[in-house]
């Protein structure tokens, strides 16, 4: 038996060490001159593998206790050591020290001449046998011969006409491995004395260290030693076989030859490489592979995760495999092309090292072949052919983010350093994509929309274990974050409460504190960011795209309506139109395939409505939320935690809602509506935590949305949550009410039109007046009467304003009609003008749609509220304008005006005249029994008349609008107002009224003379109250002025009652 192996020090070390001096001088030489060179393989520290093989002793039958015995019985074979030592190196090396057997093997095993030479000059006895303790000059001798080389000695050319040609290092090593493992294999199996294998097995350990040294080496520097000159030597060799991993990809037949790794060994073999050189270059040896692997060619071919060539799969099989082993799992962040410094948003994700595989999706915008090759034709296409390419691409999209899933998971588990590299690479996607959160995008800036969708997929599984259904790991999200890290940059974010001093003096008195936030607060806050600049951004752009298709639809209604045009020209123009439409609805099908994943959306709805809770209990001043119900309003002093949170935390909330309840409302039918009603209910009730009117009004926005008609559910997706939801009950028709005063003023230069957009009140009123509890609340609202009059007053503006639009719109409308029925008159129009008329009658029919629809739904409001309670209807302040707004529009519906009206298809404008009609006419009769109202109405002089209430009297009638009951009751209002009218007319008799009485706004007699303080105008209290329900100024100096501010006058009270 040979010596055990030798130190360092030894003499074979200073040999090595001598002709690594001598390979660094020298160009390669051949075999004959060469004396072996090379840096001596070091040993690493192993470290533990990722998943340590399991084996388990069955019992296979009742006679395994017989086996047993007899195996006990067996005695065991010793091993020959020097014999087998020899042996076990001719057959993992393929070498020998004797001629004799390299002739005998056919030269199959390579005659080592020079090293041969060499040790008989140490002293060496022939034959000389292979020993472990020089494995390592064996391997440097067999891995200097070169097969191209040229050599004097005609001993030697047999040896290197016997080589492989183009076999390369890695190659040849690689077979050694393997070798190497049969050989350990057959060791085990022969039954040898323990002992003996005990002994032999650290020599194999020592080789295998040795091989495995040399194959690092050679992946860092290919011409280390010679290779074949026509091929690519290095760690690009070991790449077919990474691929081969997937059996789904066209990559994975792969060569069966022994000098090439088969799949079942890869993990293996690079767990080796792992153990050897972590901590001595891993990196080194691993980024040659990771950078033919991110960047593959399969990643950027333009048809994407679509088409027949899934090679795209062979790459992720790949860094699942490596990222398995922590070692290599630990080091990938290490690699410069991790995350590189100097990237820009818009190419991070073509530099970066998982970037290319991370950009991978199906959107229009980045994948254009995949929305034409799956959704061509998108206008003929049937249902169940978009369903059947949404289910395949969306299978594909799965497989990928959960494969992405699997690596990034791989490699926050590896180590505290790759956790924080891995952390740093989802920050800079966020921090180097802000610009998509802002109102315009230009889109060759950012990332693309698939790139930062699929991190955001990435960490919401990565949520999913701190999501449980009892919210148990709220408490551990730390809501200072923002104090405590810098990593996520929102110094350019608005702040819910704050200004931008004031959230910088809150980071700047934080106390110092070690310990770095933990990893579920990271995540969450990281997740939060990514569902801003990610899917929200994107969802935006896909209602972008429906708004588009709508204008063109729009426009094409325009054109066939245009028939003066040739029949080529016409069918021209049809066509361009349908083929820019056809685009348009490409790209929609295409983002739906990603933002209509029920996959995707089940776990943004959790995330979603776990924000949502989150942010209530950082509110609740018990912390008890959602366990105990939340008591409403919040307290008036905000905690100061969430006055520092950016204010997409609610914002995105709700836009995520709001999308789904307009196109998934199917999403939330097993999730999420209650807390949907928690969250809108809590900060409506409480609005001076949101700051931004436009917030607020999304979140009625999306109850209005969720209580259309929804498939066979009347009340829509929410309508019978807000009519059991114990919060709803108690609260909501406080929250409408104080929603609808409150956006009246918006602050901004639009805020009067603002608020027509904002005030989607009328259908949650619909379907909640059936509601007795609900019903009840609003009596209780109405006893806050300044409250209700306010509100009340709001209303009839809006009616007002936008009955009087969208009846000077129609008229407009029937007009144009009118002009380009006369064909002959309109065909001898210049193009352009008739170009300009048709743009306009497109302007005029979507403003008419949009005045009627929400005019028609705010008189059913004031025909509801005027049956359930009446004295707010009947002050000074809101009687007289009631009275002159029914009188109005009564005029323009049944009034001579009403010609003026008909349009074609009313019903596209919303313009239904007959229920208009009597909605007004029922305010009235619910009035009717108002001695104040009759009142108002007979002296309401601009369009009363006694005929016109005749009128339509007679209309409803015929019509079928109102019962007998009802037209009779109307006509007995009638009869009355006329009795008032005339007692009216017989006080304006009693002769001219003095000026001093006369209001100087209303000019009619004052009532009640109250001094206004800035101006000193006596004006009727009555009249200054109506003024400052719309309008909180001195309507004579527009100074700021409160009705508490205003002073009786006491020098014409007594004229005025006698």
């Amino acid at each position: 038996m040979s010596e055990p192996p030798r130190g360092p020090a030894d003499d074979a070390d200073r040999i090595r060490l001598k002709r690594l001096a001598k390979l660094a001088q020298e160009p390669p030489r051949t075999p004959q001159a060469s004396t072996s060179t090379s840096p001596p393989p070091t040993a690493a520290k192993p470290i533990p593998k990722s998943s340590p093989k399991i084996t388990q002793d069955y019992n296979l039958s009742p006679q395994s206790n017989i086996a047993k015995r007899k195996l006990a019985a067996v005695t065991h074979e010793r091993l020959d050591f020097d014999t087998w030592e020899d042996g076990m190196l001719t057959d993992v090396l393929k070498v020998t020290l004797v001629r004799q057997k390299a002739e005998q093997s056919g030269f199959d095993l390579v005659w080592l001449k020079s090293l041969q030479n060499e040790l008989e000059t140490e002293g060496a006895m022939n034959p000389i046998r292979l020993r472990c303790d020089i494995a390592d000059r064996l391997l440097i001798a067999r891995l200097e011969l070169d097969p191209s080389g040229m050599s004097d000695d005609l001993d030697f050319l047999p040896i290197l006409a016997s080589l492989p040609p183009e076999q390369t290092v890695i190659e040849y090593l690689v077979g050694c491995w393997k070798r190497l493992n049969e050989a350990k294999f057959k060791l085990k199996a022969r039954g040898y004395l323990p002992s003996d294998v005990a002994i032999a097995l650290p020599q194999l350990d020592k080789l295998r260290s040795l091989i495995v040294s040399y194959t690092g080496f050679t992946m860092q520097d290919p011409d280390m030693f010679p290779q074949p000159a026509r091929k690519q030597c290095g760690a690009v060799e070991l790449i077919p076989s990474l691929l081969s991993l997937s059996a789904i990809s066209p990559l994975a037949a792969i060569s069966t030859s022994s000098t090439v790794i088969a799949p079942t060994d890869i993990v293996d073999f690079f767990t080796d490489l792992s153990n050897r050189f972590f901590g001595e270059g891993l990196e080194d040896v691993m980024s040659p592979i990771f950078q033919q692997l991110c960047f593959h060619e399969s990643l950027l071919r333009p048809e994407g995760l679509g088409g027949g060539d899934t090679a795209w799969r062979s790459v992720v099989a790949a860094l699942e495999c490596l990222t398995s082993i922590k070692g290599i799992a630990t080091i990938i962040t290490r690699l410069d092309a991790w995350c590189p410094e100097d990237a820009t948003a818009a190419d991070f994700e073509k530099r970066s090292l998982l970037g290319p595989l991370l950009r991978l999706g199906v959107f229009n915008r980045e994948w254009p072949q995949i929305a034409s090759t799956y959704f061509s034709d998108p206008l003929k296409r049937t249902r169940q052919d978009v369903d059947s390419s949404n289910a395949s691409l969306r299978l594909t999209l799965q497989s990928l983010q959960g494969s992405l899933f699997q690596i990034f998971n791989a490699i926050i588990r590896a180590s505290p350093e790759s956790r924080e590299g891995a952390l740093a690479y989802f920050a800079r996607a966020v921090n180097l994509n802000v610009k998509r959160g802002g109102m315009q995008v230009n889109f060759e800036t950012v990332a693309s929309d698939a790139f930062l969708i699929n991190l955001h997929a990435i960490l919401l599984r990565f949520a999913e274990p701190f999501m449980d259904a009892r919210y148990s790991k709220l408490n551990r999200i730390d809501p200072d974050y923002y104090r405590r890290s810098q990593r996520l940059d929102i110094s350019d974010e608005t702040r819910l409460k704050a200004t931008s001093d004031d959230a910088a003096k809150w980071v700047d008195d934080a106390m110092p504190s070690s310990d770095p936030p933990n990893f579920i607060t990271e995540v969450f806050f990281i997740t939060v960011a990514l569902n801003h600049y990610g899917l929200v951004r994107t969802t935006q752009e896909y209602d972008q795209l429906g708004k588009e298709l709508d204008q063109m639809q729009r426009y094409l209604d325009t054109i066939y309506a245009d028939t003066t045009w040739p029949g080529a020209q016409f069918d021209a123009r049809i066509q361009a139109a349908k083929n820019e439409m056809a685009k348009v609805h490409q790209s929609l099908f295409a983002y739906q395939v990603q933002l209509a994943d029920p996959d995707y959306m089940f776990r943004n709805i959790g995330f979603t409505t776990f924000l949502s809770v989150w942010l209530i209990r950082l509110v609740d001043p018990r912390k008890a939320h959602p366990h105990t119900v939340i008591e409403l309003p919040l307290p008036q002093e905000i905690p100061t935690g969430f006055k520092m949170l950016p204010e997409y935390f609610i914002e995105d909330i709700v836009d995520y809602y709001l999308y789904l309840v307009v196109h998934q409302p199917q999403s939330l039918e097993l999730s999420g509506k209650a807390e949907l009603v928690d969250f809108a209910v809590a900060f409506l009730s409480s609005t001076w935590y949101i700051t931004n009117p436009h917030l607020k009004s999304k979140l009625v926005q999306t109850l209005f949305y969720g209580t259309l008609p929804y498939g066979n559910q009347n009340l829509g997706l929410l309508g019978g949550i807000i009519n059991s939801h114990p919060l709803a009950l108690k609260h909501l028709v406080s929250c409408l009410i104080t929603f609808y005063i409150e956006v009246e003023s918006t602050g901004t230069h639009t805020q009067f039109y603002d608020k027509f957009g904002m005030r989607h009140i009328a259908q949650i009123w619909k379907v909640i007046w059936t509601n007795p509890i609900h019903r009840e609340a609003l009596s209780a609202q109405a006893g806050d009467m300044e409250k209700f009059v306010k509100f009340v007053n709001l209303m009839m503006n809006d009616v007002t304003y936008l009955l009087d639009e969208a009846l000077r719109k129609l008229t407009e409308i029937s007009g144009l009609q009118l002009e380009m029925e006369n064909r002959e008159t309109w065909a001898a129009q210049p193009q352009a003008h008739r170009r300009e008329r048709e743009r306009f009658l497109h302007q005029l029919e979507g403003a008419a749609t949009s005045y009627n629809s929400l005019g028609k739904s705010t008189v059913a409001l004031l025909k509801e509220f005027t049956a359930e309670t009446k004295e707010p209807f009947m002050t000074p302040e809101i009687v007289d304008r009631l009275a002159a707004m029914l009188n109005y529009n009564l005029d323009a519906l049944a009034g001579s005006k009403y010609q003026d009206l008909k349009v074609k298809n009313p019903e596209k404008y919303r313009f239904n005249p007959r229920e208009l009609l009597s909605d007004i006419l029922q305010v009235f009769l619910n009035l009717s029994d108002q001695s104040d109202f009759v009142r108002a109405v007979a002296g309401e002089g601009r369009s009363y008349r006694k005929e016109l209430f005749e009128r339509a009297a007679g209309i409803a009638m015929r019509r079928s609008l109102k019962t007998e009951t009802e037209i009779r009751q109307l006509r007995m209002f009638a009869m009355e107002v006329e009795e008032m009218r005339a007692t009216l007319e017989a006080e304006d008799d009693l002769g001219e009224v003095p000026d001093e009485f006369l209001d100087p706004l209303m000019y009619t007699i004052m009532r009640d003379p109250v001094t206004l303080p800035s101006s000193r105008t006596v004006v009727d209290r009555s009249t200054i109250k109506s003024h400052l329900l719309s309008d909180a100024t001195d309507p004579f100096n527009r100074v700021p002025l409160k009705l508490e501010e205003i002073v009786p006058s006491p020098s014409l009270s007594p004229f005025l009652k006698s």
